[in-house]
C-alpha cells in the first residue's frame, strides 16, 4: 500500500444536518462520472470533478480528465460530501468510479484510476468513511508516463471468501489480464494471464465486464486481436483459465455479460 502524500483530503459540512435542495453532484459532475450503489450501510453515490487537460494521453477519446474525486457521505436529506483532490502530477484517467463493498462491512469502497505524469496508472481503492475518504489500498504505478489499465469489475472470483479485482493492464499494449486480491487493508496480486484486452485506443467506454450465469463469476474481455468473446475464470489454484464465446463485436459482449450468448 502507498502512502496518500500530496492529496488533500476533505469533508465539507453545513451544519449538523446538510439539507439540500438538489443532488449534490448536479452541476458538479462530470458527463458520465455519476455512480450510485445501494450498499448495505445506506445509499452512496460518487462522480468526478474538476476537468483538467494537465495530463496529455487523451486515451478515452479527449485530453479531459478530472483532478477530484467526490463521495456522497450520508443519504438524503444530509447531503455532507467528501473530496479528494489530486496533485499537480495526477489525475483520475477514468470514466467514472467504480462502487463496491469490497470488504464486507456493509459500507462501500471507490475503485478508481489514478495517473502520473511520470510513473502512469495505478489502481487505488478508497474508504468512504462518516467524514472523509481515506486511500485504502493501491496497486504500483505502471511506472511509465501515459501507460494506462483498464478496469473489469470486483467480485469473489474464486470462492474464498475474499473480494478479487479484475483490469487490463496496458489494454493496447501488454493486453495482460491482472487479478488483484483486497483483504487487510491491501491489494495482492494472485494471477496475471496475457493475450486478453477490453479497451481500443480514444473509445469512451470500456466494454466487457464480470457476469455470474449461476456457476461461478467469470471476466468477459476480448482476446488481444479483438477477433472473440472471452470468458475467463480463476480457479481455487489461482489459475485464470478462459476460453472464447464466439465472435467479438460489442453487441456479442453484451449478450455475454447477460448471459445470453
Amino acid at each position: 500500500m502507498r502512502a496518500a502524500a500530496g492529496l488533500l483530503l476533505a469533508a465539507l459540512f453545513a451544519g449538523p444536518v446538510s439539507a439540500c435542495a438538489v443532488a449534490p453532484w448536479e452541476g458538479r459532475a462530470m458527463d458520465g462520472s455519476l455512480a450510485r450503489l445501494d450498499a448495505a450501510a445506506g445509499p452512496v453515490a460518487a462522480w468526478y470533478e474538476d476537468p483538467t487537460t494537465r495530463y496529455a494521453h487523451g486515451v478515452l477519446g479527449d485530453a479531459v480528465e478530472a483532478g477530484t474525486l467526490a463521495v456522497q457521505i450520508a443519504p438524503f436529506p444530509d447531503c455532507r460530501v467528501a473530496r479528494v483532490t489530486l496533485p499537480e502530477v495526477e489525475v483520475f484517467e477514468d470514466l467514472a468510479p467504480r462502487l463496491a463493498d469490497l470488504d464486507g462491512d456493509g459500507r462501500a469502497e471507490l475503485v478508481v484510476v489514478q495517473s502520473h505524469r511520470d510513473l502512469g496508472a495505478r489502481l487505488v481503492v478508497y474508504a468512504a468513511g462518516d467524514e472523509a475518504l481515506t486511500l485504502a489500498a493501491a496497486t504500483p504505478n505502471i511506472g511509465r508516463p501515459n501507460r494506462w489499465l483498464a478496469p473489469v469489475g470486483a467480485a469473489d472470483l474464486d470462492g474464498d471468501g475474499l473480494t478479487e479485482i479484475a483490469y487490463i493492464d496496458r489494454p493496447h499494449l501488454a493486453r495482460t489480464l491482472r487479478v488483484w486480491r483486497y483483504g487487510d487493508g491491501r491489494l495482492t496480486e494472485v494471477a496475471a494471464l496475457e493475450g486478453l484486452t477490453n479497451h481500443r485506443i480514444g473509445d469512451a467506454h470500456i466494454p466487457g465486464g464480470l457476469r455470474d450465469c449461476g456457476d461461478g463469476p467469470e471476466i468477459i474481455t476480448a482476446d488481444a486481436g479483438w477477433t472473440a468473446v472471452m470468458a475467463t475464470r480463476l480457479t481455487a489454484e489461482g489459475r485464470l483459465d478462459t476460453r472464447p464465446l464466439g465472435p467479438w463485436s460489442d453487441t456479442a459482449a453484451a449478450a455475454a455479460l447477460a448471459c445470453a450468448d
